[in-house]
């Protein structure tokens, strides 16, 4: 199962999104924490109901709060456990904190910047290390270390002028030859940008990747509530379609996988294949 990452720093509201998303106690900001979010899709629910199925089965995904050093702050530095955590997942949520805190001042887009920086220092010494190697295996005359050497270089440069690799110009034979960096800069990335107890933020938001605005503490408090209680709720706060319906969709979407459905008395579920796969690997 694809796993999503779920990055904070501290205040963000990162853990209070992990537990709303997959039902689990909040954990500590400082606490790594795994849960299955599920993917909410009004199609199973119909289908489930037409056929009254005993058991209804959403499709969904690994989240993992990744747990950042202690008060942790934007340009402080994110430490090599963490940077290793993020390395082995498959793509990257990260909260902003875009609300007033005791008056202080949210700065969404710069506290991006300087998590982007860290990653981006992280994996120009993988990229460096990989081409010192390179380099030396390249007298050889390997024509496929040499168009690794080749590819290396081209991220180098990219990465020295503080550019995530993702928003290069890479083909998909040269991100394959990156692979082996296990760069974290070519993950997908999606940002929620946490307004707190507020439904909009008057705080200039990054223009850049999927972004999300998300009022992640009322959404955490109906999510805690029972199911029948949830409509009532975002009526009474003036809110429309669940916010945190909208992230796991577009999780689901960024992890690159699609749903199918099978349904009938004993169960309706909603079945996960990635995207472009035929028929017979997504039935396997």
């Amino acid at each position: 199962m694809e796993n999503l990452g779920l990055v904070g720093f501290t205040g963000a509201g990162a853990n209070r999104l992990f537990s709303a998303l997959t039902g689990l106690p909040v954990p500590s900001e400082y606490e790594a924490a795994v849960g299955i979010a599920s993917l909410p899709d009004e199609r199973l629910l119909r289908l489930s109901e037409a056929a009254q199925s005993k058991k209804t089965v959403a499709a969904g995904f690994e989240l993992v709060h990744l747990a950042l050093p202690p008060g942790s702050k934007p340009g402080e530095g994110l430490g090599a456990k963490f940077l290793g955590s993020l390395r082995n997942c498959d793509a990257i949520l990260i909260v902003l904190r875009a609300f007033a805190d005791g008056g202080v001042v949210p700065d969404p887009e710069g506290d991006l910047a300087a998590l982007e920086l860290e990653l981006v220092l992280a994996d120009i010494a993988s990229v460096e290390q990989r081409i010192t190697r390179q380099r030396r295996a390249a007298k050889s005359g390997d024509k496929e270390i040499l168009a690794e050497v080749e590819v290396l270089e081209k991220a180098n440069a990219l990465l020295s002028d503080g550019t995530p690799i993702r928003r290069g110009s890479f083909s998909a034979e040269e991100l394959a030859r990156l692979a082996p960096v296990f760069l974290i800069t070519t993950k997908p990335l999606l940002i929620v940008a946490n307004t707190g107890e507020e439904l909009v933020t008057d705080a200039p938001l990054p223009a850049d990747d999927e972004l999300l605005a998300v009022p992640i503490d009322i959404e955490a408090e109906i999510a805690a509530c029972a199911p029948d209680d949830r409509a009532e709720m975002r009526e009474s706060y003036g809110l429309g379609p669940s916010a945190l319906d909208s992230v796991a969709q577009a999780a689901y979407q960024m992890l690159g996988r699609r749903t199918f459905f099978t349904t009938g008395e004993d169960e309706s579920r909603a079945w996960t294949f990635r995207a472009g796969a035929k028929a017979p690997s997504a039935r396997a």
